[in-house]
């Protein structure tokens, strides 16, 4: 999971929920347009090839998340911006 919502709302101890980009190694999402984003393997700690699934944005209590892999470099986020973008119709 990517976590996407703003910081300032993570930090909230009694806000249980947070907002999320699902992560997938599947194959065969790759080809499902601008939504889906390439992250490379090392890429914030991620152990292979990714893809960030931007059309399935859903929130997560944070008890679920088990540990933080890293932080996305600057150009991927905007990678990622760019697909919920797209996800929601804003450009």
């Amino acid at each position: 999971m990517l976590v996407v919502s703003h910081d300032a709302f993570n930090e909230v101890e009694s806000w249980r929920s947070v907002i999320v980009v699902p992560i997938s190694t599947s194959t065969s999402q790759r080809r499902r347009g601008p939504t889906v984003i390439p992250l490379p393997a090392g890429a914030a700690g991620l152990a292979r090839d990714s893809v960030a699934l931007c059309h399935q944005v859903t929130t997560l209590d944070r008890a679920k998340l088990a540990s933080r892999l890293g932080t996305l470099a600057e150009n991927l986020l905007e990678k990622v911006a760019a697909g919920l973008n797209h996800a929601q119709d804003l450009l």
